[in-house]
Formats: C-alpha cells, sequence, structure tokens
C-alpha cells in the first residue's frame, strides 16, 4: 500500500474564532508548503514552510477510519526557535464524490508549542490552536 500522506500538499490554517463578521483572510494563521516523505512503516519525516520560514517534521502515521498523521515541526527562524505540534486525518472518500480522488485532503489542528517573536516587536505565544486543511498539490 503506498502511503497516502507522502507527497506534496498546499497548506493552510485559521485560528479558532466564532465571529462570523471577520473576513477569512483576517483568521489566517499560516499557510505553505507541505512535503511529507515516509521514513518507515509508521514514520514520516518532512518539511512545511512559506516566505521566510520553514520547519522540519518528524512523526508518524496510523491506519484507522480515518487515518491519522501527527508530526512536529522545528526550525530556527529569524533566528529563534519555532516548535509546532500538529495533528490530522485523511478525509475519507464520500460515495458518488466528483472530484475528491482528484484531490485528497487533511485536516487537522495545530498548536504553537513555544512562544516566539511576532510582527511588530510582539509575542506570539505558546499554546495557540488553529485548525487546518492541507489538499494534494502532486
Amino acid at each position: 500500500m503506498t502511503n497516502p500522506f507522502a507527497g506534496n500538499w498546499a497548506y493552510r490554517s485559521f485560528l479558532n474564532d466564532a465571529d462570523l463578521s471577520k473576513a477569512a483572510n483576517d483568521l489566517l494563521f499560516g499557510a505553505g508548503t507541505l512535503t511529507i516523505a515516509e521514513e518507515s512503516t509508521t514514520e514520516l519525516s518532512g518539511t512545511i514552510g512559506g516566505p521566510g520560514w520553514s520547519l522540519e517534521l518528524r512523526g508518524s502515521f496510523g491506519y484507522g477510519a480515518p487515518m491519522q498523521v501527527r508530526f512536529q515541526g522545528k526550525g530556527v527562524v529569524g533566528g529563534e526557535q519555532w516548535i509546532y505540534d500538529y495533528i490530522g486525518w485523511l478525509v475519507p472518500v464520500w460515495p458518488n464524490s466528483t472530484d475528491q480522488l482528484e484531490v485528497p485532503a487533511i485536516v487537522g489542528s495545530v498548536i504553537r508549542t513555544i512562544p516566539h517573536s511576532g510582527a511588530g516587536g510582539g509575542t506570539n505565544p505558546a499554546g495557540v490552536v488553529a485548525s487546518f486543511y492541507a489538499a494534494r498539490a502532486d
């Protein structure tokens, strides 16, 4: 069986905010390319990043309904350590879907594990959680 997580994915995450008056762009937490490689029958590696940032990924995946992926991203960005943790699930295929087999997706959650500097000299605190989705890009 080919690992369904291995490959390149277009990644976007959004802050979990129930205020429907906020524009979607105001909720964007992160965006970039997620690249996953299979290391063994249960282990994954890879990278996630975009303009000005990149994290090395280490993690695992599990079989089930749906299949699960979990990894930690670490990297030095702007001279300081960034660490984020991710958990996600491969979206099951809907019967009678017209394009789902062509564009698989992962949905999940990400947490900022340690604080790091933010825009304007502030601090992005640890513990902030966002929801993400990734659509297969290759």
